[in-house]
């Protein structure tokens, strides 16, 4: 038993470090970045990675026979189908947001359309594109920049980034729930054995116990962290921006509306429009398909060219 849970901790390692390297791909972050900064990201991939598996073992070893032993059968089929689905959505979405570069412009003097030049890179900035101080370069429909993917979320991986977000916020408050009742009996039998005057009967702090709270209370407060971000990109996602078109459409609209005109976003095509734009749903079953299921279709577009929502003569963000 021993040798074997010493083989899957190294395997789990490996593959923490495989993730950890980032994008291999050109056209997106990890090849100018500052080596400091690139190792020190590297561990919040690793941590991503160990809690997670942590978790994972976790329910294996302590909630599932649980689960197993009490509950009636569809409730049963309806636990292994759910957190299993929920499991593969996790980890699959991690690993595309990890792995898939954000896109950057082409470093060919092509002909691209630009609305700036970058003063870092000094090369034409197409629209919705910024440029990553940790990257070191530009980034098509730039996000932000994640530490715990080691990756920019931009053009080509802004869907893994939410999808991810998304199911690990259902995983995490599933594990809660379904964890509940057995942090309740674990949190009540430890505090007994610690009040004052202890109880005369012996009490020995089993490893499910400390296990059990663990997993309880890392994915209850992952469930709020998590959710409370996952929100605040599900909003800027129905308006039709990015976390840094976000502080540049504030601004614009402050000095718009001191000279009495009105902004309005160009990249806004109504709430359900964007969220089909962002998922890439072009029709009924895409809905499934590339929502429900694990898929790597490519976004729409190329992020150079962008379709706006009414005319370029209108007040617009760049």
């Amino acid at each position: 038993m021993g040798s074997s849970w010493r083989w899957h901790l190294s395997r789990t390692m490996r593959l923490a470090m495989r993730w950890c390297r980032g994008p291999q791909r050109g056209g997106g972050c990890g090849g100018n970045r500052p080596w400091i900064s690139g190792r020190c990201f590297e561990v919040f991939v690793c941590l991503v990675i160990l809690l997670t598996t942590s978790v994972v073992v976790i329910i294996y070893l302590f909630v599932l026979p649980t689960i197993l032993s009490t509950y009636p059968l569809y409730m049963i089929v309806w636990h292994l189908c759910y957190g299993h689905w929920l499991l593969v959505m996790v980890v699959f979405h991690y690993y595309k947001a990890t792995t898939t570069a954000a896109g950057s412009p082409p470093k060919e003097k092509t002909q691209i359309p630009a609305v700036s030049i970058c003063k870092k890179c000094i090369t034409p900035k197409p629209p919705r594109t910024h440029h990553c101080s940790i990257c070191n370069q530009c980034v098509l429909k730039m996000d932000h920049h994640c530490p715990w993917l080691n990756n920019c979320v931009g053009h080509f991986n802004h869907r893994y980034f939410l999808s991810f977000c998304l199911y690990t916020t259902l995983g995490c408050v599933y594990c809660s729930i379904s964890s509940k009742d057995m942090f309740l009996d674990a949190y009540n039998t430890i505090e007994r054995y610690y009040q004052t005057p202890p109880p005369t009967e012996p009490y020995v702090e089993s490893t499910a116990h400390k296990s059990i709270i663990f997993l309880w209370v890392l994915t209850s407060s992952v469930s709020v962290a998590l959710g409370a971000l996952s929100l605040w990109h599900m909003i800027l996602i129905s308006r039709g921006e990015t976390s840094v078109e976000r502080h540049i459409n504030h601004k614009e609209t402050r000095r718009l509306r001191d000279i009495g005109k009105v902004f309005k976003n160009p990249y806004h095509h109504g709430t359900m429009n964007n969220w089909k734009l962002l998922l890439g749903v072009e029709k009924r079953s895409h809905w499934f398909t590339r929502v429900l299921l694990p898929s790597s279709h490519p976004p729409n577009g190329d992020g150079i060219l962008w379709e706006f929502s009414f005319s370029r003569r209108d007040p617009m963000a760049i």
